[in-house]
């Protein structure tokens, strides 16, 4: 399965366009994390627990895209934008959502 925010393949054509397909994650941060951050938010610096869980859903969401794009007999994904955001109460949870346009390509 081709993914690409581009849209279009390069030297490919587009034969049928089969619908826009969505991958959505909802994760939780747990407190072990949120304490480190703070942490990191007082002195400086990264905080590697988060990038991890952010690589994590991100990898996650694409992966379901690309699932629910091959159900539709979809050869790639074009137009790829990804969207995130924090939900729940303070804000513990991160929702990652990526959608673009199932293609069959010739």
């Amino acid at each position: 399965m081709i993914l690409t925010t581009t849209p279009s393949v390069e030297g490919r054509n587009i034969v049928e366009y089969k619908g826009i397909v969505f991958g959505e994650v909802v994760a939780g941060v747990n407190m072990f994390k949120d304490f480190g951050a703070s942490i990191r938010n007082i002195i400086g610096g990264r905080s590697s627990s988060y990038e991890g869980e952010l690589i994590e859903a991100r990898e996650n969401a694409l992966r379901e895209l690309s699932v629910r794009a091959s159900r539709l007999g979809a050869d790639a994904v074009v137009g790829i934008d990804i969207d995130y955001e924090v939900l729940g109460e303070a804000n513990g949870m991160l929702m990652v959502t990526a959608s673009g346009t199932a293609v069959k390509l010739g």
